[in-house]
């Protein structure tokens, strides 16, 4: 049995990038750069059943493993936000997904 969360939302990301979400009361999970560390909290955020998962860009491509599990499925919405000096493509190609997953088409895409 998996273990419920009170809150509907986590953040997965370096310490400086969840300290904000932290602020709110939202559940965080700060990760340094290590993929094991990071994979293994990903699975934990899956695990509690959250509706919302903010995740930082500089992470987000290692974390993916774990959360393509679910991506056809509604819940959890996985959000990428850039949080580098430069956004590296990977939030905006992973918000064009969504949206092509939520109406068949990405409207991001340059033709």
């Amino acid at each position: 049995m998996t273990q419920e969360t009170k809150n509907n939302v986590a953040a997965l990301g370096s310490s400086d990038f969840v300290m904000p979400f932290a602020a709110l009361g939202l559940d965080t999970f700060a990760v340094s750069g290590d993929e094991q560390e990071i994979i293994k909290n990903a699975q934990d955020i899956l695990e509690k059943k959250y509706v919302l998962i903010v995740v930082a860009e500089n992470v987000a491509k290692i974390a993916d493993q774990v959360f393509v599990q679910r991506a056809k499925n509604a819940t959890p919405c996985v959000i990428v936000v850039p949080f580098t000096t430069e956004s590296q493509g990977y939030a905006t190609q992973s918000l064009g997904q969504a949206l092509k997953l939520a109406t068949g088409i990405n409207i991001l895409q340059n033709n």
